[in-house]
């Protein structure tokens, strides 16, 4: 039992030591920026609520508070009632500045992300080895002889180690042309002829689409596929790249209804089952899972939406477009209109979050 509670306990540090890094080099991002563009800084606080240790350092008051849940950056005049026309002050700077000072934040995320995979890309990721798991029926590689436990070695006369490069061989032949496949299946190697057939499907946003394949799906061995350092720079870059199209579209496709919401969204507890579950597999997972909510979380803010950093980034922009900015009453009333739909959006992604973890009501 109480090894039981060391474990749960030791869970939920790593959970809370994830989103506390998370924000507070979010936060860290709004920081440097604000300093470089000549914007007084008059707290940067680790935590929330009641202070347990502060010290000044020029104009900044550094704190630790009581609740170790991320931080927050408070910068002078940023709220309207503070506002004395300083020339430090955050609102009297010029649109360039503060929207350099806002968009750090989610820069600071995608920054983390980004090392953090070209990190684990030099260490070695994860791959799954070219051995086959399972031979679908009436598929043409069953037809051909295609067994699970056939390691494929060459496709067309080109090696293949890895299962992305025997799935990247094979949907490359457009035309479902006959490809000559060679395995090994324990000591023997064998040559064979598998004429691949188009396969309907759906991907993950229930968009159907047409690839070329045989029938085959991978065993789950893996392995660590290491990356030398100036490939794992492109890697990373591709990786976060795909990641933030992929994001985009799957939100507008959530906008629009041609996804459910409640299938495809996770809240804040689906997150932290999703991180419960990495633990399990050491620090690799929990490295990589710790980049996509580094990710998430840069994509999310940089939505257009009033209360998020994109929300403040459309009201520079229409500060700029019309010369002037929106009355300090015309924001708060959208703030506040964004706030409630926020909240509602929150627990409605939090119901199915239990319903997905629990299982209740299914």
């Amino acid at each position: 039992m109480l090894i039981l509670i060391i474990g749960i306990l030791l869970k939920a540090l790593i959970i809370l030591a994830i989103f506390s890094v998370l924000i507070i080099v979010h936060e860290a991002g709004h920081f440097f920026a604000a300093l470089r563009a000549g914007v007084r800084v008059e707290r940067f606080a680790l935590g929330f609520g009641k202070k347990i240790f502060s010290i000044k350092r020029g104009k900044t008051e550094y704190s630790i508070n009581i609740i170790p849940l991320g931080g927050y950056v408070k910068l002078a005049g940023e709220n309207p009632y503070e506002r004395k026309g300083g020339k430090d002050e955050f609102y009297s700077k010029p649109v360039r500045s503060r929207f350099g000072v806002i968009v750090a934040g989610p820069i600071a995320n995608y920054l983390l992300a980004f090392f953090i995979l070209v990190g684990l890309y030099m260490v070695g990721m994860p791959t799954l080895t070219s051995e086959i798991g399972r031979v679908l029926d009436s598929s043409p590689a069953l037809s051909a002889g295609l067994k699970s436990g056939d390691m494929i070695t060459a496709i067309d006369n080109k090696q293949v180690n890895y299962w992305q490069e025997v799935v990247q061989i094979i949907r490359a032949d457009k035309e479902a042309l006959p490809l000559a496949i060679q395995v090994k299946r324990g000591t023997e190697t064998i040559n064979m002829q598998v004429t691949p057939r188009i396969i309907k499907a759906e991907n993950i946003f229930k968009q159907k689409h047409e690839f070329v394949g045989i029938g085959i799906a991978p065993s789950e061995k893996v392995i660590m596929l290491k990356t030398k350092p100036f490939n794992s720079f492109n890697l990373a870059a591709k990786h976060v790249w795909f990641f933030t199209a992929a994001t985009y579209k799957g939100i507008w496709l959530l906008v629009t209804g041609a996804m459910p919401i409640k299938e495809n969204v996770g809240g804040p507890i689906r997150i932290v089952s999703v991180i419960s579950s990495a633990i399990k597999y050491g620090w690799y997972s929990v490295l990589s899972i710790t980049a996509t909510i580094s990710l998430a979380l840069a994509i999310f803010n940089l939505l257009p939406f009033p209360i998020l950093d994109g929300g403040h980034i459309l009201f520079l922009g229409i500060e700029k477009l019309r010369g002037r900015p929106l009355s300090e009453k015309a924001q708060e009333i959208m703030t506040q209109v964004a706030l409630f739909l926020l909240i509602a959006f929150f627990l409605y992604v939090s119901y199915y979050d239990v319903r997905a973890v629990t299982g209740f009501g299914k």
